[in-house]
């Protein structure tokens, strides 16, 4: 069932958005973006509205917009998914699109090793056609294990979509990268903010993106503590794998970055993610407090404790603050070790 009002519930949220422009998607063929660019589709920022701004083409839209079709057909636009996945649900947004929002929409997904999508191409339907409505998000589940790299979005006949996503889990050959140093957390391998204490002013998903952060909006950061207590963020990483160092990033936080961190650590068998809060209480410490001071990259090697493989990990601010990126680097783990 499709929820169409303003702001529904997303289930899946805290999953991976393989089809966001900051990990590296890219849409790279439309039959016409005329009004608005395509690639703005992807981008991973809420859709904004700007007030009396025209370009030459007219009204500017923060999305995908195509020219009113005026001939038999319709528009499509393909899309280079960042990272090869599974995909588990989509989210299709015509935020601000009123009288201009595409009517109606479907999906297809291939999966090519290799280079882009051709005319030979054999294409799988993933949505099929669906209807929509102006200035709203579209939640749908998708019921498919095939592992694809790129989709195609259709809208029937024309018009806009603010914003695409495309919410799966990673696949990768974990088995290749098996005793090499990788960032366990960062979202190019899997890695997902799970729960927070808070994320007033900054997404917890955030410390865990490319790069380092653009600004203090580019970060995790939640209100100004005024009840006893600390902040936190729960981490799934990618793969299971032995913590090597650890870097905590607190760019562009310079007065309101925490006073200390510390860091705790599990191998977690099975369970939700909404369990986790209250097991990770009595997680043993990975990294244990460390003072932190503004704007600088904090690295951790000696101070690392040695647990052993994890699945997750919890990082802890006292007593609020931001954070802008947080890297676990870790030894991937072979399934035979896993197992042994």
């Amino acid at each position: 069932m499709t929820d169409t009002s303003k702001h529904p519930h997303n289930p899946y949220a805290r999953m991976t958005n393989l089809a966001d422009a900051r990990l590296g998607a890219k849409a790279i063929h439309s039959t016409d973006d005329f009004f608005a660019d395509m690639n703005r589709m992807l981008q991973n920022h809420d859709p904004v509205w700007k007030e009396g701004v025209y370009d030459d083409n007219g009204k500017w839209m923060d999305g995908w917009e195509s020219r009113r079709k005026r001939q038999q057909g319709h528009d499509h636009c393909t899309v280079r998914l960042a990272l090869a996945g599974r995909i588990r649900g989509l989210n299709i947004d015509t935020s601000f699109f009123t009288g201009n929002y595409a009517p109606s929409v479907s999906l297809e997904a291939c999966y090519m090793a290799k280079g882009d999508p051709t005319e030979a191409t054999q294409w799988h339907q993933v949505q099929a056609a669906l209807n929509l409505q102006g200035d709203s998000h579209h939640i749908q589940a998708i019921d498919c294990d095939q592992v694809f790299t790129h989709v195609r979005l259709h809208m029937y006949p024309d018009g806009g979509v603010a914003r695409l996503r495309v919410y799966g889990e990673v696949v990768k050959d974990w088995q290749a990268e098996a005793g090499q140093r990788v960032d366990l957390a960062a979202m190019t391998n899997g890695g997902r903010a799970l729960l927070c204490s808070d994320e007033h002013f900054g997404t917890m998903d955030n410390i865990l993106a490319p790069g380092r952060g653009i600004n203090m909006g580019d970060g995790w950061e939640t209100a100004r503590r005024r009840i006893p207590g600390f902040d936190w963020v729960i981490i799934a990483l990618g793969h299971a794998g032995t913590v090597s160092d650890i870097e905590v990033d607190t760019a562009h936080f310079k007065g309101n970055f925490p006073d200390s961190c510390s860091i705790q650590a599990a191998f977690v068998h099975g369970g939700s993610d909404e369990q986790m809060a209250a097991q990770s209480l009595y997680w043993p410490e990975l990294l244990s407090s460390q003072k932190l001071s503004k704007d600088h990259i904090h690295s951790y090697t000696d101070q690392v404790i040695k647990l052993g493989p994890v699945t997750h990990v919890r990082l802890n601010i006292f007593p609020d603050g931001g954070v802008s990126r947080l890297r676990i680097n870790g030894i991937i783990e072979t399934i035979a070790e896993l197992e042994a």
